[in-house]
């Protein structure tokens, strides 16, 4: 029987260097001189302050564009609302979305039995398994699977025949 797996990874190591060229930029630009601008990365967490909404959506552009420059899928980053943090300043919250969840899975195990393909689908952890004797049916459901969005960006790997 021959399976593979779906997952959805982000390359740490890229979003540290991202962050860090974020950080870089918004201290070398002058619309950003004697503001109290600020970015932190946290493994799992990226955070930024700034005192209006204009730096605000500036920083948030600048993190998506280096971000999008490194190969990290803007979809895997779940924005918080802004909020105000006393004073002048704003700050808002990037969660880094790793994993699929219980809800993710199951809808991607619906779109493959929507499909019709001979698969079978199995839930573990993080990941999501797709099992057929045919690895022609594993590909056909790796590429309908590569035309659908599911909220967050998907990887097959362990393709095992």
């Amino acid at each position: 029987m021959a399976s593979f797996d779906i997952v959805s990874k982000i390359n740490l190591q890229e979003v540290e260097n991202a962050v860090h060229q974020a950080q870089k930029e918004i201290a070398n630009r002058f619309d950003f001189r004697g503001s109290n601008c600020e970015i932190t990365w946290d493994k799992k967490i990226i955070s930024f302050r700034a005192p209006d909404d204009y730096k605000m959506g500036a920083i948030k552009d600048i993190l998506q564009s280096k971000l999008h420059h490194r190969g990290i899928d803007i979809t895997s980053l779940d924005f918080s609302k802004i909020e105000h943090v006393g004073g002048m300043m704003m700050k808002q919250v990037v969660t880094l979305k790793q994993g699929l969840d219980r809800e993710t899975a199951k809808k991607i195990s619906a779109a493959i039995k929507d499909t019709k393909i001979k698969v079978q689908t199995q839930i573990n952890d993080d990941k999501l398994t797709v099992m057929s004797k045919s690895i022609d049916a594993l590909q056909e459901c790796m590429a309908v699977l590569r035309t659908q969005r599911f909220g967050q960006p998907l990887q097959f790997e362990n393709m095992r025949s």
